[in-house]
Parts: structure tokens; sequence; C-alpha cells
């Protein structure tokens, strides 16, 4: 077989139906449009609009609030900075917000890194991110280690 051989199954790619190609092709004249009327007509949008009445989702009652300047927080477990200082990755006499990204842990601070007790967490370890959890906080204590949370005047 060669390269020019090459050929698609068939039935694999129908054509392409092109309307408006005369009686003879099925789709003639209207070109499967039907008669006049909004549809029929080129340049038209009209998905979920009710003919006036008003649509679904404006009757539909609204929820909730988007506060737009809220932070994103990038969200990491114990257990997962145990596994890298354990392969060598991190090294555990002091854990920075910078040293979690280059290690790969993360992969960027968005707007500050926020630790959670989610794992077994065994090392000795210094800890300093934007954010953590009141039982992040404990765990590294019972570990021996200290877990120290930035204030938000310090993060920006």
């Amino acid at each position: 077989m060669k390269l020019n051989e090459l050929r698609d199954n068939p039935g694999a790619s129908p054509k392409r139906t092109r309307v408006g190609r005369g009686p003879g092709s099925g789709k003639g004249k209207m070109g499967g449009r039907g008669i006049k009327g909004q549809k029929s007509r080129s340049g038209v949008s009209i998905n979920g609009y009710e003919g006036g009445q008003m649509p679904l989702y404006q009757r539909l009652p609204k929820r909730g609030f988007n506060k737009p300047n809220r932070k994103a927080y990038a969200v990491v477990n114990l257990g997962l900075i145990q596994k890298f200082i354990d392969l060598g990755k991190l090294d555990a006499a002091s854990i920075t917000e910078d040293s979690l990204v280059a290690s790969g842990l993360i992969r960027r601070k968005k707007d500050g890194i926020r630790v959670l007790a989610k794992g077994e967490f065994t090392a000795k370890a210094t800890i300093s991110v934007t954010g953590a959890s009141a039982a992040a906080v404990e765990a590294v204590a019972k570990a021996g280690g200290a877990l120290t949370v930035a204030t938000a005047a310090a993060a920006e």
C-alpha cells in the first residue's frame, strides 16, 4: 500500500448535502426551509426567543451572588506535602509558597496557597503560606513542626 492509495472506509464520510441545487436533489427550491417566515430567511438567531413572551430564562428566579473581587487560593493537602518531602522534592526545613511551586506540587500561586489537613503528616517541617485550616495547623504542630500563616497585608 502506498500513500496515494489510502482511502477512507466506504460511508465513513458522507457527502455534504448541497441545498438549493434543483428539484432532482430533493433539497431544491426552498432548500428544506419551508415557505416564508423568519426561519426561512438567513441571519436568524432566535434561540430562547418566545415570540415576545418573557423568555423562560428571564422568568425563573435568580439565586446567589458572585463576588467580583473574590480571592482564589491554590489548595494543597498535608498528605501531598509529606509525599514530596519523602521523595526529596521538598526541603522540610523551610517550605514556602515559592518552593511549593518550584517542586511542581502546585502549578501557580493564584492569590495565595491554602493548606488543608487531608492525609498523614509526620515530618518536622516549617511551612509558611497564605492560609491554612485549623486542623492543618494542629497536625503540623503535632508532628513537631510549625505552620505560619501570612497576614492579608503581607500577601498583597
